[in-house]
């Protein structure tokens, strides 16, 4: 079969630098819906380093379907098949297309509900336990996601996908030491006044090890930290509803008040469990190459001048001991043209309008990520 040599790029990539296989380690490639040329070429990428790989296919119709009428007698046994399999492996490579985001839009709640907690021991166990890299896969329907065509949209992202993420190291490690020593956080911006603390809570930096495309740092408020308001400025998919302008009004770290385009479905969502209405992640993202929202998280969490502020799930190592079955990345965007905004730690400012303002964090800057200073 001939290979498109992007994709033996990528895949050097995705078993090289982000999950670094070794002679003898096992990873499980999990596929949803993507050529199955780009499987194979991971699947010999990972022999050339004496890795033994494993394959799941996935169909997002198939998967509605299941998930349609899901019980736990089904799902129960499911699950323990599938984190025995995750304990089986040392490695997990995701690989994720989509011919249609909406695909679940029309799956019952209660359903994705009894599925998400069933499967939640694996999903615990892949983030923890082993090295993991899960990326989108380039489709028709993400280029008009993009408002792009299929070709332009095909090469911007094999661009983003295989940016030398090494440059990002320097500058990440800089805003790790910074945020691992910062109380409290004020973030500003047009309908945006929020104030907390990330006080004692590790931050992780994220350059291509974990999410394809990645350009990130994060850490986690103190859960009853949070006080103010937020108001993010792109849009969102979650669990296969749209959203648009949703705003969040926190006291002692709950959210109080939820509204958007979709307020009804947003707060269904929030009231999911007690963890829902709390914050899991707070992310700055810094990736040069994604500049406009495109309703794929992927790359949304990612856009140059942007952060998250993220209901739910908090992350083990890196958390605020929140649980929750949600884990609800929201983005909003600081550069000029999205109304600009500001990132203050301790009374000093870090960011002004999506530019990283102290000599230190100038690495994260476009222009040093792309190669032009």
């Amino acid at each position: 079969m001939l290979i498109d040599p992007r994709f033996t790029l990528l895949a050097d990539g995705l078993t090289g630098f982000s999950t670094a296989l070794k002679k003898g380690e096992r990873v499980l490639i999990d596929a949803f819906d993507v050529p199955d040329a780009i499987v194979i070429e991971l699947i010999r990428a990972a022999r050339r380093r004496g890795a033994h790989p494993m394959v799941q296919i996935h169909r997002a119709r198939v998967t509605r379907e299941l998930t349609l009428g899901a019980e736990e007698a089904q799902y129960a046994p499911h699950a323990e098949v599938e984190l025995a399999r995750m304990q089986k492996v040392d490695a997990y490579i995701a690989l994720r297309g989509s011919d249609n985001i909406f695909e679940a839009s029309d799956v019952p709640s209660d359903k994705v509900k009894l599925v998400s907690k069933l499967m939640k021991p694996v999903l615990d166990h892949r983030v923890g336990k082993t090295k993991w890299v899960v990326l989108r896969w380039p489709t028709s329907a993400m280029a008009q996601q993009a408002g792009m065509s299929t070709e332009a949209f095909e090469e911007f992202y094999f661009k983003v996908c295989t940016l030398d993420y090494s440059r990002m190291i320097p500058g990440m490690k800089a805003l790790k030491a910074l945020m691992d020593k910062t109380d409290k956080v004020h973030l500003k911006g047009p309908g945006t006044d929020l104030r907390f603390s990330i006080k004692g809570i590790p931050a992780c930096p994220c350059g291509g090890q974990r999410n394809i495309p990645d350009g990130e740092v994060f850490s986690c408020p103190v859960k009853d930290s949070v006080e103010g308001v937020v108001q993010y400025n792109a849009p969102t998919v979650y669990l296969g509803s749209s959203f648009d302008n949703i705003r969040l009004v926190f006291k002692q770290g709950k959210i109080v008040e939820a509204t958007s385009s979709n307020t009804k479905r947003l707060n269904q969502i929030l009231d999911s469990d007690e963890g829902a209405r709390f914050i899991g992640e707070f992310a700055i993202g810094f990736n040069p190459h994604i500049l406009e929202p495109m309703r794929d998280i992927l790359f949304d969490e990612k856009i140059a001048g942007s952060f998250h502020f993220t209901p739910g799930q908090a992350y083990e190592t890196y958390g605020n001991g929140n649980k929750s079955q949600v884990h609800w990345d929201m983005v909003c965007i600081q550069r000029p043209e999205y109304g600009g905004g500001e990132i203050w730690f301790d009374g000093k400012l870090i960011r002004k309008d999506g530019l990283f303002v102290p000599k230190a964090l100038h690495k994260l800057n476009p222009d040093y990520l792309l190669g032009k200073k």
